[in-house]
């Protein structure tokens, strides 16, 4: 079985329906995950976020200034096209709010999927809208992107980008979450609704672990010891994620596995994955790793270009030394531990 915390295939199909004139569904296609594909390599679940960039949508201006109503309203458009991919594959997928809807996908062979926000942004701070997102079955938030929003500030500003690619390396250890981001990190927790700290800046994933109580999540990052990129979390986030029950996502997106030279092709190796599964491993222990592969958000990873891949995965982790036992917590149990948890 297979739990996958983070793809974007949702907004990839709106892409390539809306900037490419192309036809895109999620039964069949030819993007990193399909509904048919996600059936016959054994996921169970499947988290599909619905990414809104706050610059894309309009939500951002020229001068920085946020206008959230914007982005609101871009999360909804991208909803409806989940709702009615859902509606289209009720032979294949089923949605999944709790932990008896995962043991019924179990019972059924259907894969589940589960409904993720990335950019808190699109709260606009406030409050009431955790509420609409959980009546929506949304039961992850990443609490920013590369963008500062109401709720805290990222590692990796868009806003900078005259910094190039200096920006991939330098960590925010000053700038953390708001008065208001704390207040959702409370009221996440309350819901039953996962609070994901990947994209935000190093103060922050700290104001989240000294706010919250309950497990949280780094849903798609890897090991900065290993690749030096600020998406990724150090060894002490890794450690304290582990000590608070939560688990982090392997990201599949080849900067984030290895550092080249500025300019120069990283196509996406099977050792670099190997690397930070193990330095995870060893450093977190075996409970806080999972998947979180961003597919259909990244590059093709030359290694692993789409679910069909995934046992090239196993076979690679199960020679680098993984057991079995501890190849299936990586593969899913971990991540199911947490929902049962959490949600």
């Amino acid at each position: 079985m297979i739990i996958d915390m983070h793809c974007d295939t949702v907004s990839e199909i709106r892409h390539r329906r809306t900037g490419k004139g192309e036809e895109c569904g999620l039964r069949e296609n030819k993007l990193h995950i399909d509904a048919r594909r996600l059936k016959e390599n054994g996921y169970l679940l499947q988290c599909f976020a619905l990414f809104v960039s706050l610059r894309g949508c309009g939500a951002i201006d020229g001068q920085g200034l946020l206008r959230p109503d914007n982005a609101w309203a871009d999360l909804q458009k991208l909803y409806q096209i989940y709702q009615q991919e859902m509606a289209r594959n009720t032979d294949l997928l089923q949605p999944v709010t709790d932990a008896g809807d995962l043991e019924q996908c179990r019972q059924t062979g259907k894969v589940g999927a589960m409904l993720t926000v990335e950019e808190g942004g699109v709260c606009g701070g406030r409050p009431e809208r955790l509420e609409e997102l959980y009546a929506m079955g949304v039961r992850m938030l990443t609490l920013t992107w590369n963008f500062p929003n109401e709720l805290g500030h990222p590692n990796i500003n868009a806003l900078n980008r005259q910094l190039g690619y200096r920006t991939l390396f330098q960590a925010d250890e000053e700038h953390g979450l708001t008065d208001m981001g704390r207040v959702f990190v409370r009221r996440m927790e309350e819901l039953g609704m996962l609070v994901d700290v990947s994209h935000l800046s190093d103060r922050g994933f700290w104001d989240v672990a000294e706010t919250g109580t309950r497990p949280f999540v780094a849903s798609h990052s890897n090991a900065r010891a290993v690749c030096p990129c600020v998406r990724n979390l150090t060894d002490e986030m890794i450690k304290a994620l582990a000590q608070r029950g939560g688990v982090m996502g392997l990201n599949f997106c080849a900067d984030f596995l290895r550092t080249m030279p500025e300019g120069e092709e990283n196509p996406g190796r099977m050792g670099d994955v190997t690397a930070h599964a193990l330095h995870i491993f060893r450093t977190g222990g075996e409970e806080c790793l999972g998947l979180g592969s961003d597919f259909d958000g990244i590059d093709t990873n030359e290694a692993l270009p789409g679910v069909q891949d995934m046992e090239k995965l196993w076979e690679a982790l199960k020679r680098s030394g993984f057991t079995e036992r501890q190849l299936d917590k990586i593969f899913y149990g971990n991540v199911l531990r947490v929902l049962g948890n959490v949600i």
